[in-house]
């Protein structure tokens, strides 16, 4: 019998859903700091996202713009990249705040910061 495949190709089985004040806005911070890739977005009407999705490195985050009926939702998340204190300046010179700088960890250079739209990240090198 063949094993039914519950988890679309380029998807990985948990993903983070934000609801955001300004998606669009989310949107440019995530291309310019971390490279991601708009893969898919659905407007509600010509301001609101009703929803989109992001790539990077293969890792999918799903969003869309806050309504009455759905508030911001904002969340932690903790990211590998290839430079983590380039990629932190990166995200301070596009409107994040730091919450620490980087420094050598046992897990590797990691710093965080909460981006525009409040969510916060753990910017992390491995060693």
């Amino acid at each position: 019998m063949e094993k039914l495949k519950v988890i679309p190709e380029g998807y990985q089985a948990v993903m983070p859903y934000l609801i955001l004040k300004d998606a669009g806005s989310f949107i440019d911070f995530m291309k310019e700091v971390f490279g991601a890739e708009l893969k898919i977005k659905h407007m509600r009407d010509e301001k609101l996202i009703m929803h989109a999705e992001l790539d990077i490195n293969g890792s999918i985050i799903m969003l869309a713009d806050s309504t009455d009926t759905y508030k911001p939702q904002n969340s932690g998340m903790f990211i590998y990249v290839d430079d983590c204190d380039s990629t932190y300046k990166k995200a301070i010179n596009s409107g994040a705040k730091s919450i620490f700088e980087p420094a050598d960890q046992s897990y590797g250079r990691s710093g965080g910061v909460s981006d525009p739209a409040g969510n916060t990240w753990w910017i992390t090198s491995a060693s």
